[in-house]
């Protein structure tokens, strides 16, 4: 008989399942896609990357964080060559940020 040793299941990643932490990811995730998408203009792009910037910053507190990319966004969302799409985008975010306040 061959002995099979029992396998301990592997650790699991720690997850965050606080109900901020994952609303925080979903907007960072979000802001990735709204970084990315070439349908709006560059300033916008790099107004979603620095919003995105703001947010990730370890040292900082959170609403501080959360103030600086509601700033950021808001900015933007005022552009007159913005796009719909984009503009609700932006909308949507800074709504999601607001609720984590």
């Amino acid at each position: 008989m061959s002995a099979q040793g029992a396998s301990l299941p592997d650790a699991a990643p720690a997850v965050a399942t606080d109900p901020k932490s994952l609303a925080l990811e979903a907007t960072f995730a979000t802001l990735t896609e709204l970084a990315d998408d070439a349908s709006v203009p560059r300033n916008v792009r790099r107004g979603a990357q620095s919003a995105k910037d703001a947010l990730g910053k370890p040292r900082v507190a959170l609403d501080v964080r959360i103030a600086s990319a509601v700033y950021a966004l808001d900015d933007l969302a005022n552009d007159p060559n913005l796009p719909t799409h984009g503009r609700t985008a932006i909308w949507s975010i800074i709504s999601q940020l607001e609720s984590l306040q």
